[in-house]
């Protein structure tokens, strides 16, 4: 089975500017994303699409390919991931004609996973029967419990209606929290769908202390600290 991993890195960050190539304990932000997918033995490319020239340059100098730069249109601020996703698969068809058997998104912005975070999706994705998988973490909050709408009268109410019966937390319904530690998809499924849960989807569990998604300078701080404090915990 073929397997090709992607690192979708544009230039521009409102959140942190600079973010990809700020340095992230002694290495830029998205060295960390492109050394753990590496190390990965079942994936046998890493490639990495981005719209900036100093990206691209960093991005080949730790070893990944950067065989297109992303166009304008496909990294702008209101741009979705989900068409970067496609037109990475649209140049693959183009340029070697035909597709990998698996695609695997390791976003730059959570350097805490490990290997064995890709290769879980990357083994849950080989078990079948699935379109995607996605990583997810214990849940901060629960809809059900302890988290609130705003109402047009100004008052506010649950946000999910008829959950005002529930009074402990230990009768709440399970929930977790999306990650953007790994995703891993059927190529075909990318190409004729717009979203992830318009498929079937399946998902991997992955410690809060490697999950974390760096969007800002808090962000930032809180991962390094984490980082250099992980291995006397």
């Amino acid at each position: 089975m073929s397997v090709v991993a992607f690192i979708f890195a544009r230039g521009g960050s409102k959140g942190l500017p600079g973010k990809n190539i700020r340095l992230f304990n002694g290495k830029p932000l998205i060295a960390w994303s492109i050394e753990q997918a590496l190390s990965v033995k079942k994936i046998d490319k890493v490639y990495v699409s981005t719209d900036s020239k100093e990206i691209a340059k960093i991005a080949t100098s730790y070893g990944a390919e950067v065989p297109f730069l992303r166009p304008a249109e496909f990294s702008l601020d209101n741009s979705s991931e989900w068409s970067a996703w496609r037109h990475a698969l649209n140049f693959m068809n183009e340029k070697f004609g035909n597709l990998p058997n698996l695609m695997v998104s390791i976003p730059s912005t959570a350097p805490l996973r490990l290997a064995i975070d890709i290769e879980n999706c990357i083994e849950e994705f080989n078990k079948g029967s699935v379109d995607i998988v996605i990583t997810t973490t214990n849940s901060h909050r629960n809809p059900y419990f302890n988290m609130i709408k705003k109402n047009e009268d100004g008052t506010v109410s649950l946000a999910i209606s008829g959950a005002s019966s529930i009074n402990r937390r230990q009768d709440v319904p399970e929930v977790y929290d999306m990650t953007t530690v790994c995703y891993a998809a059927k190529p075909e499924f990318v190409l004729s769908h717009n979203s992830i849960f318009e498929g079937r989807v399946k998902s991997v569990h992955v410690p809060i202390e490697r999950a974390i998604d760096i969007d800002s300078l808090l962000d930032f701080q809180m991962a390094e600290y984490l980082f250099n404090t992980r291995d006397q915990r």
